[in-house]
């Protein structure tokens, strides 16, 4: 008996303290970089975007590939790409946390508007905004420290 799995997630994640690393010649090169992380580890990546202090990823995972073992590798290896091809970022770090929410089929094309349009949602509406939203939408309980 074969196993069929669909397991699509919007995953987001921030530099520490959300300083404004990932200008854009660093995201030219480091979304690249996170597919081919992903591609090498059974992940596909659907879309991938963001702006200088966070990204965004949406990613089909493998039946046998957690969202937290996905968030490690995208987030560990990415950093220590960083660090390599990036000498002067060496203060360089993703926060400690991250935000993966699942989704259907029918909003994989939502999603992936959504994930290219960052530069202009980040235009009006703050990262901490765009999670408190994520969070109740899902209807995930949070504590407001928990967003610093």
């Amino acid at each position: 008996m074969h196993s069929f799995t669909s397991s699509l997630h919007h995953c987001v994640f921030a530099t520490k303290d959300r300083e404004p690393w990932l200008t854009p010649d660093i995201r030219e090169r480091l979304w690249p970089y996170l597919g081919g992380i992903a591609r090498e580890n059974d992940m596909k990546t659907l879309a991938i975007g963001g702006v200088a202090d966070h990204v965004h990823l949406l990613i089909s995972l493998s039946a046998t590939m957690s969202v937290s073992k996905a968030m490690q590798l995208l987030k560990g290896n990415s950093s220590k790409w960083i660090h390599e091809m990036f000498p002067r970022l060496r203060s360089f770090a993703w926060q400690e946390g991250y935000g993966a929410f699942s989704i259907g089929v029918s909003g994989i094309e939502e999603t992936r508007m959504y994930i290219s349009n960052q530069e202009e949602h980040h235009r009006t509406r703050t990262y901490r905004e765009e999670v408190i939203t994520f969070l109740e939408r899902h209807r995930l309980p949070f504590d407001d420290a928990m967003l610093d």
